[in-house]
């Protein structure tokens, strides 16, 4: 697993999703849309798929954000 916010690629983002009750909700061109809920919450993580490139920083906090997920369950 990747050490903190950095080197953060899509199958390890996915990974920590599908593990905590997401499922693929829909995709549109390179953004696949995942969708659960967190806390009787409906909740929608946009991830990009975009290879084996790792995400930016920033980028991984929103999808965190965006989960609702603690950061303990994201192993930061």
């Amino acid at each position: 697993m990747p050490k903190g916010v950095f080197n953060w690629t899509f199958s390890d983002v996915v990974a920590v999703l599908k593990e905590n009750g997401f499922y693929l909700n829909h995709i549109k061109g390179s953004h696949c849309f995942y969708a659960g809920y967190i806390n009787s919450k409906a909740r929608q993580v946009c991830v990009a798929k975009h290879g084996k490139v790792a995400f930016k920083p920033r980028t991984l906090k929103g999808m965190i954000e965006q989960s609702g997920l603690d950061k303990e369950k994201w192993g930061l």
